[in-house]
């Protein structure tokens, strides 16, 4: 396993990158952009709120809390129904507010990781796999941010916007 000390390094540098991609993709758009839906797959909305979704089970799983109300981003669960409609979402603007509030409190809960919370099962595995750990769980989460908030950078291109990381 890892050092401690050299996961939470490394997470923290990654989370800092996707809160950067995830501001630029969304700085500018308009909640009528976020809904345009795209050839095949989510919509900008979606996409978004699921990243929401999965950061508040990052600072959950880190004991941190979220600055918003708890379940605001259910709606955007996996295999949660396509965004169609502006009823029952959360206005891109918002959604860049709230998650630019969850820095701090991820970088404490990153920080105060020890060993054997990274040594114990993970509540859940997205892959099924019966030895996940927290640590292993993390070091996937993070990924899973990483290709959403790439995702809005094309979602961005599709909907009028300009390409924001050069």
């Amino acid at each position: 396993m890892m050092d401690v000390r050299t996961f939470q390094k490394i997470a923290i540098i990654q989370f800092k990158y996707t809160t950067w991609v995830m501001g630029a993709n969304l700085k500018g758009l308009t909640d009528e952009q976020g809904l345009q839906q795209p050839p095949e797959g989510n919509c900008l909305n979606w996409v978004a709120g699921h990243v929401m979704q999965a950061r508040s089970g990052i600072l959950h799983l880190t004991r941190q809390a979220t600055p918003f109300a708890a379940g605001k981003y259910e709606r955007y669960e996996r295999g949660s129904a396509p965004v169609v409609e502006a009823a029952g979402t959360v206005p891109l603007t918002e959604m860049l507010t709230d998650f630019m509030a969850t820095e701090e409190g991820l970088k404490k809960g990153i920080a105060g990781l020890r060993a054997e919370m990274l040594a114990a099962k993970a509540p859940f595995s997205p892959s099924n796999d019966e030895t996940e750990t927290i640590g292993s769980l993390l070091a996937g989460l993070v990924f899973h941010e990483a290709y959403h908030c790439g995702q809005l950078g094309t979602l961005r291109r599709l909907v009028g916007g300009d390409g924001t990381i050069k």
